[in-house]
């Protein structure tokens, strides 16, 4: 135990940071060229780096790196895509967030019946991993961190992104990025499953050991509270189910016999930025320190970065208004500046046109240099944790970890434990008994609608102070008068989808047939016998097999979920 103060113990994590060169060479003055120190605090006070990590995960703040700028894009084909992604990436982005089309997001092939009239339309279609090669073309998958939002087809997904690295000539155990893979927020608010809770906690398992042991820096879990918050939750809600979430699948983990050390660092997080402002830094510094403390005390994380709450925001599309577009570049920038205060890892901002279409090129331009002007011309990167020690924010996030205890316990309660969320001792036992007590609430909440229920009360509550005025959005119940012309936005042609059905039968020509029957058929005996599925997928997808027959075999052999009718 040191007797130094917790300011001498930053001091000395700044300057061992500062001596290995990883303080960015930066002018960290203000405008008027003023010092600014790297961060603010009492000698005792809680401070940048340290547990349980409310202001944040390093001592250098954004001073050591500053956020990674993701923005998420995918439409069309992957051509298109593709072409989206060299702009982005030639204009200043850091990293790539792919966004995929309905029917990938539900596992189907472009040529499914079901698929008719939506190939494209949301973002890209994927149906094999030469759609995946086409999509990262001349994308140096080693040198760049990629992230792909989707949660019911993930690991298929997965497996053709591995399988175009390999093509690239790349040593997948280098890959760096994140898979989003949560499936429970698919049961809570997104609805975008295929099976049942089971057999994707089953593969969410297999891709889980597989990333632990072969590709050490990728992420393959994103617990995503973003879809959550979209659906109507309030702030306290999207925290709470999400680090519940989180919880579950590290109970995943431990009863596959996984290190917590080695696969906790391998979970990320993925938040809403909504337009209150305080309250979403209060929510994100409430976040961190939550789940430092469940990775500790109820986990047995001992390893700082097992502790860590990486997370990536991405601004609230639900805050996006039709009328008056032009004004959510203003609301855009102000859910932007909430999350790099609150400490985020990597950032998406929207584009002003997304509530009418997908981007069109010159609002997906706007929407990146506004996280430029962030970074570059605020000095917001100066100081870590800057807004730590107000009355304020300190009061506000006590008050959203306060209830997002609440939540915690009536999660328990749901799968039948008499435990709660102070008695970590208690918990931590139930979890080396293996009575995986988070997720038994999880599944039964999921069941049972609970999840479901909450939100749409709390979206309820939201709406009708909307109606009365007592909540007001510019442009929509106030402030309505305007010049605003009609934007032109993009627009997907038909013909895409004629285009990547074409495309597809004629691949599927071309392919070794009997070779994809044999590699599928090789999967289906690893799922019966109870075997990781990660290498038998990762075949399957080298032959061509198409998203839609691994997930048609799959479908077959473990069913299909529906949620039950609720009235």
């Amino acid at each position: 135990m040191t007797d130094e103060s917790p300011r001498a113990r930053w001091q000395a994590r700044y300057a061992e940071a500062e001596a290995k060169g990883q303080i960015r060479d930066a002018d960290f003055t203000t405008l008027s060229g003023m010092e600014v120190e790297p961060a603010y605090g009492t000698d005792d006070s809680l401070w940048p780096g340290e547990y349980p990590f409310t202001r944040g995960l390093h001592a250098t703040g954004h001073r050591g790196r500053p956020w990674t700028i993701r923005q998420f894009a995918g439409f069309g084909n992957a051509q298109q895509t593709n072409q989206r992604y060299k702009m982005i990436l030639g204009r200043g982005g850091g990293g790539l967030s792919v966004a995929f089309d309905m029917p990938t997001l539900m596992g189907r092939d472009s040529d499914d019946p079901m698929s008719l009239g939506e190939v494209g339309h949301c973002g890209v279609a994927i149906d094999s991993a030469a759609d995946m090669d086409v999509l990262f073309d001349g994308i140096p998958l080693g040198e760049v961190t990629t992230s792909m939002t989707i949660s019911g087809p993930a690991v298929p997904i997965f497996c053709m992104y591995l399988v175009a690295a390999e093509r690239q000539g790349v040593d997948i155990g280098v890959l760096n990025g994140t898979l989003q893979t949560d499936i429970f927020k698919e049961y809570i608010a997104q609805k975008e499953w295929i099976f049942g809770p089971e057999p994707h906690l089953r593969l969410i398992g297999d891709l889980m050991e597989f990333c632990a042991e072969r590709i050490p820096a990728y992420k393959p879990l994103s617990v995503s509270g973003y879809h959550i918050r979209e659906a109507g939750s309030t702030a306290a809600q999207e925290l709470a189910f999400t680090l519940a979430d989180g919880f579950g699948y590290v109970e995943l983990g431990l009863e596959r016999g996984l290190d917590v050390d080695v696969f906790g660092p391998g979970l990320s997080f993925f938040f809403d930025a909504h337009l209150d402002f305080f309250e979403e830094i209060a929510k994100f510094r409430a976040a961190r320190r939550i789940w430092a403390r469940w990775m500790r005390e109820v986990y047995g994380a001992t390893t700082a970065k097992a502790q860590w709450l990486r997370f990536h925001t991405q601004t609230a599309g639900v805050s996006l208004t039709a009328q008056q577009p032009y004004n959510n570049v203003v609301r855009t920038a102000i859910e932007a500046l909430a999350g790099v205060l609150g400490g985020t890892n990597s950032l998406h901002t929207n584009a002003l046109d997304e509530t009418l279409a997908l981007p069109s090129e010159q609002a997906a331009e706007i929407a990146l240099r506004t996280q430029q002007v962030l970074m570059e011309e605020t000095g917001v990167t100066n100081v870590a944790d800057p807004l730590g020690g107000s009355w304020y924010v300190e009061a506000l996030t006590d008050q959203i970890e306060a209830e997002a205890n609440r939540i915690f316990d009536t999660i328990l309660s749901l799968g039948g434990s008499n435990l709660t969320h102070a008695d970590a001792a208690g918990l931590a036992s139930a979890t080396r008994a293996g009575q995986k007590p988070v997720t038994k609430g999880l599944l039964r909440g999921i069941e049972d609608g609970w999840f479901m229920s909450e939100i749409a009360d709390a979206a309820f509550i939201y709406q009708t102070a909307l109606e009365k005025g007592e909540k007001k959005v510019v442009g929509v119940n106030c402030h309505t008068e305007s010049v605003t012309s009609e934007l032109d936005i993009l627009r997907v042609s038909h013909e895409v989808e004629v285009e990547q059905v074409r495309l597809l039968g004629r691949r599927r020509t071309a392919r070794d047939a009997a070779a994809v029957d044999e590699a599928l058929a090789a999967m289906l005996a690893a799922a019966r016998r109870g075997e990781n599925m990660i290498e038998s997928m990762v075949a399957a997808c080298r032959v061509e097999a198409t998203l839609g027959e691994i997930c048609d075999v799959l479908r077959a052999e473990w069913g299909t979920y529906r949620e039950p009718a609720r009235f």
